[in-house]
């Protein structure tokens, strides 16, 4: 496996913001390269820091199309794959926590780092049929605030960046899940005020 990680870390580097767009499409669809998008992302941005919009923008985009690829599964009967794919107690706990949040249910696993559990959150997207928009807004939010963050960090810290990012990208992504899970509940309680009773 460390053999193909090098290799695709590789070609990526090789053909830049393209590459970066096909490994995310990948990685947000049928297969799994743990942390290395983000790893790409630094690396580019650390070698032409002036192209970190592009990269972090062609890591988004291509995860969005990587994630839609699973919603259309998701939405022609995806419910066998998730129940053939994920254990029972995993399945039943996704699916609670996507009835009860819904869109915020994609957006902070698409902001954690692995393992956090993601492409479950996906399949069910589509399962649920979650509006397409809504499900396109939330991954677009999700990866990008992800991908844009660590472009942003590259660009300020160079190499340490690296380092920064392996030593605390669980924390990193716990905080920023926090606070959005703290912006969604204020929002919802302020939209709840505004109703008319």
């Amino acid at each position: 496996m460390a053999r193909i990680t090098a290799w695709i870390e590789a070609f990526a580097l090789s053909i830049g913001a393209p590459g970066l767009f096909v490994i995310a499409f990948l990685d947000s669809s049928f297969l799994s390269f743990p942390e290395v998008n983000d790893l790409l992302i630094v690396l580019m941005v650390i070698n032409h820091p002036e192209r970190m919009v592009l990269y972090a923008g062609m890591a988004t985009l291509g995860s969005i199309a990587g994630c839609l690829a699973l919603y259309f599964v998701g939405r022609r009967g995806g419910h066998a794959l998730l129940e053939k794919r994920f254990k029972g107690g995993t399945l039943e706990r996704a699916s609670n926590l996507m009835r009860k949040y819904g869109a915020m249910a994609l957006i902070v696993p698409a902001l954690l780092p692995p393992p956090a559990p993601f492409k479950i959150f996906v399949l069910l997207g589509g399962v649920a049929n979650i509006p397409l928009k809504t499900f396109v807004i939330s991954i677009a939010f999700g990866r990008g605030v992800r991908y844009f963050g660590e472009g942003i960090l590259a660009v300020m810290y160079g190499k340490q960046a690296l380092d920064y990012i392996h030593e605390n990208s669980r924390t990193v992504g716990l905080v920023l899940g926090l606070l959005v899970l703290a912006a969604g509940a204020g929002y919802y309680v302020w939209k709840r005020r505004r109703q008319p009773a």
